[in-house]
């Protein structure tokens, strides 16, 4: 039996400058976390000449199959078709927090199914090529337009500064907080529920679509990267990376008019007049998570204007993608996470 554990994640700064469409002309690069909120698989073999199929996976349903093509969650079928594995399996999978709210679940979801696969095959794999994998997947046969920074912080951990080069070619650069500073920033983040769950692939399609009408707002949200990078470096305010935040939701709403709306832009403009510095909505858009950067002295109001809203606690900087049981070989099958470093 194996069991892993994989993170979802929070996005700070960059996004939209991920997907291949944008940064192979221009470059990309994103500030985000993973989060101490993960989703878990559980993978065992069985007799299937004891049962009538060969195939049972259970997710928020239960799907008992004798073949693969049979599979109707696309996602199991097409990792599992990918890796020849073919019968005799059971797979599990749980999460801690809801899928379609914009904390990445759905690559969370692949990665982590592709490291419980190379476990249960017996196979070491880097960090950072379990990304590679999980884009190649859902960028072909699943037909997602997603974009790149779900699938390496899930498998990396962490949190980065990643810049995207080339497919294939990506760099973390792990963030050096100073001692406490991670802690303060912590201590800044709100994030509470929209009650709104939408799929990211139709507005995420739109955007990619639009990519050429939107360079200058892409190429702003770039810039933003570096300066939030100064910002948690440095040893200033932390006041600066609010504002930040409030810039780029500006330059985000401006990628497509679905990207937010009044019940989303009422609750903004509520959480900025109670105290917040910035905030942005978590993911493609469209509702999910709504994140907010509040000082601590002005969290108590900003939780009272918001109290109607289911709000979430987490930590952030959590570890990558890993093997958490394995019942025949002793501690983690992959070896030390492996990523390129900056130069």
């Amino acid at each position: 039996m194996i069991i892993t554990k994989t993170p979802l994640r929070i996005s700070f700064l960059g996004g939209g400058t991920d997907y291949p469409e944008y940064f192979l002309k221009h470059g990309g690069a994103v500030i985000g976390t993973a989060i101490d909120k993960s989703a878990f698989f559980c993978m065992s073999h069985f007799y299937s000449k004891l049962f009538d199929y060969s195939i049972r996976i259970a997710y928020r349903q239960v799907e008992c199959v004798k073949a693969i093509d049979e599979l109707q969650h696309a996602p199991f079928r097409e990792c599992l078709r990918w890796a020849g594995v073919t019968g005799d399996i059971e797979i599990n999978h749980s999460t801690e927090l809801p899928a379609f709210t914009g904390l990445g679940s759905s690559s969370s979801f692949v990665v982590g199914l592709l490291n419980t696969i190379h476990a249960f095959k017996r196979r070491m794999t880097p960090s950072l090529e379990l990304a590679y994998q999980a884009i190649e997947l859902e960028r072909g046969p699943l037909r997602e337009s997603v974009g790149c920074q779900d699938q390496t912080l899930a498998a990396v951990g962490g949190f980065n500064l990643i810049e995207f080069r080339g497919m294939g070619d990506f760099v973390v650069n792990r963030i050096p907080f100073a001692q406490g500073r991670l802690r303060e920033f912590e201590d800044h983040l709100l994030v509470v529920f929209t009650g709104i769950k939408r799929r990211a692939e139709e507005l995420a399609s739109r955007q990619v679509s639009r990519v050429g009408q939107n360079l200058a707002s892409l190429a702003a949200l770039r810039g933003l990267v570096d300066e939030g990078y100064r910002v948690l470096t440095g040893g200033g305010s932390l006041a600066g990376f609010g504002e930040l935040l409030h810039r780029a939701w500006t330059h985000k709403r401006a990628l497509d008019a679905a990207i937010s709306n009044d019940a989303i832009d009422r609750t903004y403009q509520a959480g900025i007049e109670a105290g917040a510095l910035g905030g942005k909505l978590l993911g493609a858009g469209g509702g999910g998570f709504l994140l907010f950067f509040v000082p601590p002295e002005r969290r108590a109001a900003v939780q009272a204007r918001l109290g109607h809203l289911q709000q979430i606690d987490f930590q952030v900087n959590a570890p990558g993608t890993q093997v958490v049981h394995c019942d025949s070989v002793r501690g983690d099958l992959r070896p030390p996470a492996v990523y390129r470093e900056a130069a």
